[in-house]
């Protein structure tokens, strides 16, 4: 599943492609997603403008002329492709988890514009796309998510009050969308790595300065995902056909027993499940 910075990826190329450009048609394909389509989504978009693209935690956010807006998820495997007319378009793919050019099975939506269409293809149809008519709307939609780690929100006040006392582990509430939006598995590993804490140590066991680095390391290690164009665990590649490069980076994700990459230290990096989820961390350096 794309996370944070992969889904920021194509959030800047779509806002290079389609911002202030009139949807002409929407073509549906396939209404089922995660949650169904409404009939009456075509009418409540065709001929507005695109005003802006913006992202909140792992949504793409497409705002329009009049206010209203729609969002994107991509879930599992949902891919976002642009084809331009009149090009030979090798890579249409500024999405997650799929081959450069747009396959020929699952592509659900085509929206239409000028010169280009933008097609949302989800062989599994867990992602979704959501139609909202005013700002207001928006906003409540996201309200019971918790503030991203670059929100001014995200700091140690919030933290503090939010784990004290808690039993449940720290990887577990840093993948909680309620406690803190956006980050996922891998980085969730790779954070917890640079904040030298086990990733099962409870919440209720940290000290101040612990939170302190959390935060810090939060806001680094997705800064540097972005800055490197996202992870390329599979295939996720952006409108320039480019794979994201920071998974060269990687201190502990998918590095099972190899050694510890921290100077000084000769611990493994073991692997564990965690609430089924593959979770990554020296035997030694994170306590």
């Amino acid at each position: 599943m794309p996370e944070l910075p992969e889904v920021e990826i194509v959030k800047q190329s779509l806002d290079k492609k389609i911002k202030y450009k009139k949807i002409k048609n929407v073509l549906i394909r396939n209404r089922n997603l995660r949650f169904k389509i409404p009939l009456k989504f075509e009418k409540q978009i065709v001929q507005k403008t695109i005003k802006k693209i913006s992202r909140f935690s792992k949504y793409l956010i497409i705002h329009l002329i009049d206010n209203s807006s729609f969002i994107i998820h991509l879930g599992m495997t949902g891919t976002i492709h642009i084809l331009e007319k009149n090009k030979k378009n090798f890579n249409t793919n500024l999405s997650f988890y799929s081959a450069r050019q747009l396959p020929k099975k699952h592509n659900h939506i085509e929206i239409k514009f000028d010169k280009i269409n933008m097609i949302y293809n989800d062989p599994r149809r867990f992602g979704f796309i959501k139609f909202f008519l005013n700002k207001k709307n928006l906003i409540n939609y996201f309200k019971d998510l918790g503030p991203e780690p670059f929100s001014n929100s995200f700091n140690i006040n919030y933290v503090v009050n939010y784990l004290k006392g808690k039993d449940k582990n720290i990887k577990n509430f840093l993948l909680d969308q309620k406690f803190v939006s956006g980050i996922g598995n891998i980085y969730a590993s790779e954070i917890l790595f640079l904040c030298k804490i086990k990733p099962l140590k409870k919440a209720k066991n940290l000290s101040i300065y612990d939170y302190k680095k959390i935060i810090y390391f939060s806001r680094y290690v997705l800064k540097q995902s972005i800055k490197k164009g996202g992870s390329t665990i599979r295939d996720f590649k952006n409108i320039h056909g480019d794979t994201g490069k920071f998974q060269k980076e990687f201190r502990v994700y998918q590095r099972e027993n190899l050694n510890c990459l921290k100077k000084g230290c000769k611990g493994i990096i073991k692997k564990k499940n965690i609430t089924n989820r593959s979770t990554f961390f020296c035997n030694s350096c994170q306590k």
